[in-house]
């Protein structure tokens, strides 16, 4: 950034949200006088904002305009036409911009992008990714929208031409329909995966796949782009036009001595693994044995996740053993899987799924996990799915055919169907192939769960609750805590 442009205000209108509070601390970072303002700002943005300095003002009162910063960032959630913000800025003339475009032409204009892409795994692998980075000194700039534990914020500037950025399909804003990532201009491209979601702005899978389209139109000649293999919605993509270096990563583990998945170019890179006992897991290159990830994180999706950072990383000049290294000490991310109770017997997880495969992949990750645990004294662990469909897809229900069955690798399923939900959710409940209870009320949701702990003490038998939610739930998980804590005290 030139020196003309460190004295600028600037004004970040929803500053409360995860990716324009990201981008106020990447700007007070860079040395630019910041603001903002939102209708309420929460934990833990308002934590991370606190601590980088930054004051912000609640609601939208043209008051907050005064001064007149000198550009306006505006998000895109809740900011359409008619809200008072956007029409005080346009009335007044104010130089405007979107978070993305802000990002791209601001902070990444000279940068080497590293940019995670689809459906699923994109918070995770883009956390992954600027870790090992980070732990092969590096000292990259990130910004990610959530809160990696290794890292301890969502954004950095960082130290070196390295920017990692979880680039998501969503539209810019109200005047930019297109996806955000295209302001990007990445040189490494990670596409995790690619299905059907934001069903509020995307008519079908065509369109999405048409801005990834658009998305590969940006990356230079000598960028790389790795792929999933053998994904049809991945592979028309680059189908229809690919111009830079291209890896495969397998969507399956593999067995010793035999090749990943369908055949190759000899030319192609392929990604792969071999599970080991445990969590641990081999990588492969081109099916060579390349070193061991011993972690703590569950799934197949997790593994495919530390393929595309560890691969990512490598087009950066992080040799693979590094990598492998890295990810051996990789915390995860909150709301990632997070443990926010733990006794004897039960388990409580927090995770961020909320699309039907992602939900799947979490709960048979988990299935899997417990698996290679010693059960031969107490039984089986039981998993309960706590599943709240909440974002704007899940509310006009275009994926709700693919919700029956998503909760399949449970043996218990607990739907919460709030206000945004206007339809027939209990048919889904119903025709749900594991025993389904439908709530509309916290309270007897959260007295369901602290029921099912208390029997699970009581028996001695162990069982795994996850709750599934890409909100706040209605504040459940304090309220959770308080009654198990309490729970725990009185058996006590």
């Amino acid at each position: 950034m030139d020196n003309a442009n460190r004295s600028q205000h600037v004004h970040f209108v929803g500053i409360g949200g995860t990716l324009m509070g990201s981008l106020a601390q990447l700007a007070k970072q860079a040395g630019l006088r910041v603001t903002g303002s939102d209708q309420a700002v929460y934990p833990p943005m308002s934590d991370q904002l606190a601590a980088a300095g930054i004051t912000y003002a609640e609601g939208f009162d043209p008051d907050h305009f005064n001064p007149a910063p000198d550009l306006v960032v505006l998000g895109n959630a809740g900011l359409p036409r008619g809200h008072p913000a956007v029409e005080y800025v346009l009335e007044q003339n104010l130089p405007y911009t979107s978070g993305a475009q802000w990002l791209g032409d601001t902070i990444l204009r000279d940068r080497w992008v590293l940019a995670v892409a689809g459906t699923h795994g994109k918070t995770t692998t883009a956390s992954m990714l600027a870790w090992i980075l980070r732990y092969a000194g590096l000292n990259p700039g990130y910004l990610i929208g959530g809160a990696p534990l290794n890292l301890g914020a969502s954004a950095d500037l960082g130290e070196s031409p390295f920017f990692v950025v979880e680039a998501d399909e969503y539209d810019c804003s109200y005047f930019d329909r297109r996806s955000k990532f295209v302001h990007y201009r990445p040189r490494t491209l990670v596409i995790n995966n690619l299905e059907y979601d934001h069903a509020d702005i995307f008519e079908d899978l065509h369109a999405i796949q048409t801005q990834f389209h658009n998305l590969l139109r940006t990356v230079p000649a000598n960028g790389l782009v790795l792929a999933p293999i053998n994904t049809p919605s991945v592979q028309g993509v680059l189908d229809r036009g690919l111009w830079s270096q291209l890896a495969y990563v397998s969507t399956a583990a593999s067995t010793p001595n035999t090749p990943t998945s369908a055949p190759q170019p000899a030319e192609q890179e392929l990604w792969g693994w071999e599970s080991l006992p445990g969590r641990a897991f081999r990588v492969l290159l081109n099916n060579k044995d390349q070193g061991t990830v011993n972690w703590g994180l569950t799934g197949v999706h997790n593994r495919m996740n530390a393929l595309n950072a560890i691969a990512a990383a490598r087009h950066a000049g992080v040799p693979v053993g590094v990598g492998i290294q890295a990810m051996s000490e990789f915390q995860g991310v909150k709301r990632r899987m997070e443990v926010i109770f733990e006794h004897p017997n039960f388990t409580l997880y927090d995770d961020f799924a909320h699309h039907p495969t992602a939900i799947a992949s979490t709960v048979q990750g988990l299935r899997s996990d417990l698996a290679e645990l010693s059960v031969a004294e107490r039984g089986a662990p039981q998993i309960v799915a706590v599943i709240e469909p909440r974002t704007h897809t899940m509310s006009l229900g275009t994926l709700k055919e693919d919700l029956i069955t998503c909760p399949t690798g449970a043996d218990r399923a607990l739907w919460f169907k709030g206000a945004n939900i206007k339809w027939d959710l209990d048919g889904v409940v119903a025709r749900c192939p594991v025993p389904s209870q439908l709530f509309t009320s916290l309270e007897l949701l959260v007295s369901e769960i602290v029921q099912i702990a208390e029997m699970a003490l009581n028996e001695n038998k162990p069982v795994h609750v996850v709750i599934m939610s890409n909100g706040a739930f209605g504040g459940i998980y304090k309220t959770l805590s308080a009654r198990l804590n309490e729970l725990v005290s009185t058996a006590e």
